[in-house]
């Protein structure tokens, strides 16, 4: 093992070991706890999208993400769509523009004002959807299999229930 490799070992060792410590000592009320999971999870993210592998889909990650709600919502002005993942538009715009390079969103005239155009999602923008909704579930299912599907439903409903509190908390104090 090279010096280099030893010492990068040896930090992710102590790493480790401090994160551990970390992990048995919280508040009673748990709130410590779940701010070092949100954090793990945070981290996690990154490794999941490396994992899913969507680089053949035809858009960054992020811009893939828009193809859900135009696929059950149908065709939407940006400013709509960036309301729906609460996002800033901007960034919307600029993934929509990755969606529309990539063939898998068109823009088309918005039938109640013609100045204005809407994204909808196309043929390909479809298929890449379902792939991605696919690889994410595989990877999920594969992940969770020793869940008890009792468990599993629980944790979804806790988890929804937890981001919509936080969305209302956001809401509250914009």
């Amino acid at each position: 093992m090279s010096r280099i490799a030893f010492r990068e070992n040896m930090f992710t060792d102590q790493a480790f070991v401090a994160y551990k410590q970390s992990m048995t000592t919280y508040d009673a009320d748990g709130t410590d706890r779940l701010i070092t999971e949100l954090i793990r999870h945070a981290r996690l993210t990154g490794r999941v999208r490396t994992a899913l592998a969507t680089d053949d889909l035809g858009a960054e990650f992020s811009a893939l993400l828009l193809l859900p709600a135009l696929v059950s919502m149908g065709p939407l002005r940006i400013t709509d769509l960036a309301d729906v993942k609460q996002a800033d538009p901007s960034t919307v715009s600029r993934q929509a523009a990755q969606l529309v390079r990539g063939g898998l969103a068109r823009r088309e005239a918005d039938p109640t004002d013609g100045r204005a155009s809407r994204l909808a999602v196309t043929p390909a923008g479809e298929a890449a959807c379902e792939r991605l909704k696919q690889a994410r579930r595989a990877m999920l299912s594969d992940a969770l299999k020793d869940w008890p599907d009792d468990e599993l439903a629980r944790f979804a409903e806790l988890f929804h229930r937890f981001n919509a509190s936080i969305e209302a908390h956001l809401r509250e104090t914009a």
